[in-house]
């Protein structure tokens, strides 16, 4: 007899350890639920630390994208291209300028004369401006009156320097080009150096923004 009991009480045990239909469906619907809950608490968390980090001057983490550097309105090229653009219609073909007296490297006691050609379009993607630079001998005041700008350069035949410049900002930016003749052959793509760009900016502030503002 007791065996026959013993044996109902274990099959009672299994069948009440065998779960029902219903309650496996609860229990999938529980598990469902409990993923959306974490996976909306993860939003939230991420929405309130985006909001947290750009409140603080921070990008968020995803998908940043960097803001272009503001332009100076004291920028030596966005003041040039904004002249030209409205004095000259955002076109400048042959503008030819007689420039700076300096001493010839080589030989220090010879005085040398830069002289300039500028071409400016603004519907340029790249190269808007470009600016060629010639070298002869230190110009005398007949010389200077009696020949223009264009004859002098023309007479300087090669062009020791070349600036090319796409866009406002110090020269060197991305698109920038500068080109320096060597000792025995033509102009050729050099590193922009700090020197080239003290040169750019006394070539621009000193002589093309003056001349380009008068006439």
């Amino acid at each position: 007899m007791n065996c026959v009991l013993g044996l109902f009480e274990c099959r009672g045990h299994r069948e009440e350890s065998v779960p029902h239909p219903q309650n496996l469906r609860t229990n999938a619907r529980g598990g469902i639920m409990r993923t959306y809950r974490f996976l909306f608490t993860l939003l939230a968390a991420l929405c309130a630390l985006c909001a947290l980090l750009l409140s603080a001057g921070l990008p968020p983490p995803l998908f940043a994208k960097e803001k272009p550097p503001t332009i100076s309105p004291d920028d030596l090229t966005l003041r040039l291209f904004q002249l030209l653009d409205t004095s000259y219609g955002g076109k400048l073909s042959e503008f030819y300028l007689i420039g700076d007296v300096y001493r010839d490297p080589k030989t220090p006691d010879k005085e040398l004369q830069h002289v300039f050609k500028v071409e400016y379009d603004k519907d340029k993607a790249f190269g808007r401006l470009r600016l060629y630079v010639r070298s002869v001998d230190k110009l005398t005041p007949g010389q200077l009156r009696d020949y223009t700008p264009k004859q002098v350069y023309d007479f300087a035949e090669e062009d020791v320097e070349k600036f090319t410049k796409t866009d406002p900002g110090p020269f060197g930016k991305t698109a920038d080009l500068y080109f320096q003749a060597s000792a025995n052959g033509p102009l050729a793509t050099a590193p922009i150096t700090d020197e080239a760009r003290r040169e750019y900016e006394a070539y621009v502030s000193q002589w093309l923004l003056p001349a380009l503002a008068k006439k």
